[in-house]
Order: C-alpha cells, then structure tokens, then sequence
C-alpha cells in the first residue's frame, strides 16, 4: 500500500489568520496519525507563514508515524532539520516569495549543491528526496546527488487529467519506471485530491508515498477529516 502522509500546512495557515492556537495544530496532526495516516508533512518556509519553525520542533517531538519536512535547505532550514532528525527530508528548490511550490529541481545544473547538503543529512541518519519533474534526465540527475527517492511534482498531471488522463500520467509513468531502475524510491505530491488520487496510484509503479495537503483539507470542510483520510487511505490501497 501506498502511503499516506498529511500536509498540515493549511492548518497552520488557519490558525495563524487569527493568532491563539485555535486549530491546535499538534492535536490535529495526533488526531490525523490516530485516523489512519502514515505520516505528517510540514513544509516551513523563511516567513513562517503557516507552519513555523517551532511548530516543526514540537511536531517532532509527537509525530508517532513518519515525519517529513520539506523545503529549500537554505542554512536555517538545513540546521532545523538536523536539531529535529526527521523519517525524511524533502529538497524543494521554492523561490522565498513562492505562493506554493513550483517546479522540480533542476539537479544537472545544482548537482554540487545537492550534494553537498544531501551528504549532510545521510550523515545524520535522515532519508532523503528531492522534488523533481517527471523528466529521466532530471531523475538520473537526483540519482548521481546521492538521494535515496524523489518526489514527482504532479501539478501537471493534476491539470491535465480532466482532459485527457492517459496523456497526463504518460511522463510520470516512465520517470517512475526509471527511478526504481535506478534504484531510487519514488514519492509524489502536489495537487493530488480525492478525484484523481485512485487512478495515479493504479498507473505509477512502485509509489512508496503520497504528500497531500490542500485538497485534503478543502475536501474535509464538506466531509470531514477522519472520512477523507480514510477514502485516501481506501483509494490507496
């Protein structure tokens, strides 16, 4: 089964539109964990606009099932992510004024840097993925940083899959298929949802871990947390 791990930035979000912990961010990732997911994602930014650094070093201490932060390792997030020693570290190449994230690293051109701070982390224990396109020479790219996974950025897939679904997964079909060649693990995330999360799972080989946020917590406004975390879960299977 593929995994599931709960992007708990949009609550983070919530609460910090009007101060107080009023939703209690380390209650609603313990309550997440207790509905059935596999793992807890935070994705800190500079401007700590939802999830704050803090907030990552308390979740660590909590977090029971699989931790993972994700992010641009500037040196802040870089040290925040040895003092906490999560499951698994994210490299996301975000622009400091990003809405959200919005590419995939170009890991041929910041091969060096990657590797450098991957060696970092593998050193400290944390298994490590870095968010990519689905293009091979980016995955072969990630391959040669010393990374264990990537991360498939899906947002493409995700805008192209009401039109024509078969199209839109093609690409990330064969960056799949390519990775495990490789030996790398293969997790994906970004604009997956309850609509097209079932057919993603059926046509990607070897999908160790999902990430979703936004349209989870969208789709529990109508129907409820525990309820969506569950239909994930079952459409995962």
């Amino acid at each position: 089964m593929t995994k599931l791990s709960v992007n708990v930035n949009k609550i983070a979000t919530l609460r910090n539109s009007r101060g107080g912990n009023v939703p209690d961010l380390l209650k609603v990732a313990a309550d997440i964990e207790r509905f059935g997911a596999q793992g807890i994602t935070v994705h800190p930014r500079p401007d700590e606009r939802h999830i704050r650094y803090q907030d990552t070093r308390d979740l660590s201490k909590l977090v029971t099932t699989e931790f993972n932060i994700e992010g641009n390792p500037n040196p802040k997030f870089i040290d925040l992510v040895l003092e906490t020693k999560p499951t698994q570290v994210t490299l996301v190449p975000d622009a400091v004024d990003a809405i959200t994230s919005n590419a995939g690293w170009d890991t041929i051109t910041h091969l060096n840097f990657l590797q450098e701070v991957i060696k970092q982390f593998k050193e400290a224990g944390i298994r490590t993925s870095i968010f990519v396109d689905p293009e091979l020479e980016k995955v072969e790219g990630a391959k040669a940083t010393g990374a264990d996974r990537i991360e498939l950025y899906t947002e493409s897939y995700a805008k192209e899959y009401t039109e024509d679904k078969e199209k839109a997964i093609a690409p990330f079909i064969g960056a799949a298929m390519k990775a495990h060649e490789i030996g790398l693990g293969v997790n994906a995330g970004h604009d997956l949802s309850l609509d097209n999360i079932h057919y993603f799972k059926t046509q990607i080989p070897h999908l160790l871990e999902v990430s979703i946020g936004h349209a989870l917590i969208c789709e529990s406004l109508y129907l409820g947390l525990e309820n969506v975390i569950n239909m994930y879960l079952h459409k995962l299977k």
